[in-house]
């Protein structure tokens, strides 16, 4: 049985649609359907278990297809993705005993941090540079930390593991959001799982979202692929500014 009117179903499909294109891009989907879902009438823990219900989808599909151009190598994945699956179970279990809004009081400063980064550091492109880390130590340090904090609080997963790969592992920005695109769905899956166990999504309103999710990660990833850094650098700035302010609004 659906568990919204059919006006307020619109209007949930139009955000994931958004959401799906943005995230595919630089990240930043869940700071359009979240607010989306509790205008909606969920309440807060309903709401953050839907939203990964959704959002696994168009992550998936953006995966799918930075895979399928070449971008991302899924048998070199398979490890760090279930790293980041593993990290996200544990974050979303733990979610109701640690202090997430000590976490939340830090985000706004974190995220204008990445704008700047993105907005400002000469030479960011689509071609890979020397990176500062191995892969192994990357999957085993940093690689856990981003998926754990998906799964216990979530907006900005998507920018900071851009961020390290950028800046970390010396990937181009294309590159980057191919493999950022991979973490994240094994992070929203293992966030989704657990907080299925823990909480009442909306299944039905999730699943309809997703299929929106996927048609708007179809979209901006395609696009994402034509015009490569000259247009997710903009996008990351504009995503990950957008979601500091609203962070510190909601603090107001």
């Amino acid at each position: 049985m659906l568990e919204v009117s059919i006006e307020l179903l619109s209007l949930l499909l139009v955000a994931a649609f958004a959401a799906g294109f943005v995230d595919s891009i630089a990240g930043g989907g869940g700071l359009i359907t979240l607010p989306t879902l509790i205008i909606a009438g969920a309440p807060p823990v309903t709401a953050l278990a839907t939203n990964k219900v959704q959002g696994l989808f168009g992550a998936g599909m953006a995966a799918i297809n930075y895979s399928r151009a070449g971008h991302v190598k899924l048998s070199e994945q398979i490890w760090p993705a279930l790293v980041s699956f593993a990290a996200a179970v544990i974050g979303a279990l733990l979610a109701s005993h640690l202090p997430t809004e000590v976490i939340r009081l830090g985000l706004p400063v974190l995220l204008i941090g990445i704008a700047l980064f993105f907005a400002f550091k000469p030479g960011l492109d689509d071609i890979d540079r020397v990176r500062r880390i191995s892969p192994t130590i990357f999957m085993v340090t940093f690689v856990p930390v981003i998926g754990f904090y998906d799964g216990l609080v979530g907006p900005g997963t998507g920018a900071f593991f851009m961020l390290g790969f950028v800046a970390l592992a010396g990937f181009g920005v294309l590159k980057a959001t191919a493999h950022t695109k991979l973490l994240n769905f094994a992070s929203n899956v293992g966030g989704m799982l657990a907080f299925a166990f823990v909480a009442k999504p909306w299944w039905i309103t999730g699943l309809l979202m997703g299929l929106a999710q996927m048609a708007g990660a179809w979209v901006g990833s395609k696009l994402a692929m034509r015009v490569g850094s000259r247009m997710i650098k903009p996008v990351l700035v504009i995503a990950s500014t957008s979601l500091a302010l609203k962070l510190l609004w909601d603090m107001i």
